[in-house]
């Protein structure tokens, strides 16, 4: 199945972003090519910029807290299993330790490092990266693997209790909403929202098979999807045919 998440506000929206820059960062790491590391290094200094346009580490802080509390509550329901729950509780505590354990700006240590602001600055240069605008940096890419890694650990270390934390406040999201299965008929659905609490993310599930992805509009009052075809010569088409798709509305 392929799944399609679509955030109702800037603060999943930014939860997301952070979430996908981290997953490209460790994927790219894990590698022993140079270029991969290249590619590491330059979406690392890119989700700077994400995490600057929001206070992230209070909003986050505040979500674990509320969190906490809401399954404090839980402990003791027969219905919950308790082992499962007090694995996230203990999660949650581990992650808002982390956080205010960094007494300084999300990313602050990366942004004092000179070495590193020189190479975002090229960065947002289209080819700003050639060895002749930056020779320090092909030459950190040249050093042996071991030495590579390092300095990425050290870079990624004051991060990574923001990154559990974005990924458990997300986990907890998409695991809430009821999944329902509905048609867009004629490659279209609207579905009119009600309810005292909006939602905050949709997640859109189609088989694999279908030839087609969703283009989503929504808010608190109406959700729109419409599914096209993708042609890489032209625009995306919209399809006619009946499409079948699992909906979740997901709310903290």
């Amino acid at each position: 199945m392929a799944v399609y998440d679509y955030p109702f506000n800037e603060r999943i929206r930014t939860l997301l972003r952070v979430e996908d820059l981290f997953a490209q960062v460790l994927h790219n790491i894990k590698s022993s090519e140079k270029q991969q590391h290249h590619n590491a290094l330059v979406t690392l200094l890119q989700m700077l910029d994400v995490v600057d346009r929001a206070e992230l580490k209070a909003d986050l802080l505040q979500e674990l807290d509320r969190q906490l509390i809401a399954m404090r509550m839980l402990l003791g329901n027969p219905s919950i299993a308790e082992g499962r729950l007090e694995k996230i509780m203990d999660d949650i505590n581990e992650a808002a330790a982390g956080l205010r354990a960094e007494t300084t700006k999300l990313g602050q240590s990366l942004r004092a490092n000179e070495w590193l602001m020189s190479i975002k600055q090229r960065a947002s240069i289209p080819g700003g990266l050639c060895a002749f605008d930056l020779p320090s940096y092909h030459y950190w890419l040249g050093l042996p693997l071991t030495k590579r890694k390092s300095d990425f650990n050290t870079w990624l270390e004051p991060l990574m209790p923001m990154f559990n934390a974005v990924g458990i406040i997300l986990q907890i999201l998409r695991g809430t909403g009821a999944t329902h299965n509905f048609t867009a008929m004629n490659g279209s659905y609207q579905q009119m929202l009600a309810g005292a609490k909006p939602a905050q993310l949709l997640r859109l599930e189609i088989d694999d098979g279908q030839e087609c992805f969703p283009e989503v509009s929504a808010n608190k009052y109406a959700i729109n999807i419409r599914f096209n075809s993708l042609e890489c010569s032209l625009r995306p088409q919209k399809c006619e045919q009946d499409i079948k798709f699992v909906l979740t509305l997901c709310n903290l």
